[in-house]
């Protein structure tokens, strides 16, 4: 019973410590440009205030949870639009979860997903 008992106490010691480890290779953090392929600071800094302030409710990968898809939206709402919706609010986002230069970084990188 001791020999299960320290089996299953280091099983489950080696798990969690691959999960702290990191485990997946994908950096949601970066982001492609369509156009010409090379990935851009403006991109990084879109991300990373994207990840902190809109990742709750629209997901990490953009695929949306409470909040609306976003993998698309530069299809439907232009740079405008996206600035008019963070600074507003739509639905039950409220106004300005993002303002000044963030709003107009996430606006842009918002609007070039298509």
């Amino acid at each position: 019973m001791k020999k299960k008992w320290l089996t299953l106490l280091m099983g489950t010691a080696l798990v969690m410590g691959l999960a702290a480890c990191g485990g997946g290779n994908k950096d949601t953090s970066k982001d492609t440009t369509k156009d010409t392929g090379t990935e851009t600071a403006s991109s990084d800094a879109a991300a990373k205030i994207f990840d902190q302030k809109c990742s709750g409710c629209h997901g990490g990968d953009l695929t949306g949870g409470m909040g609306p898809n976003l993998t698309k939206v530069g299809s439907k709402y232009s740079k405008d639009d996206i600035l008019g919706i963070l600074k507003n609010g739509k639905g039950q986002m409220p106004a300005n979860v993002v303002t000044g230069d963030d709003a107009n970084t996430i606006a842009e990188w918002l609007a070039a997903k298509k």
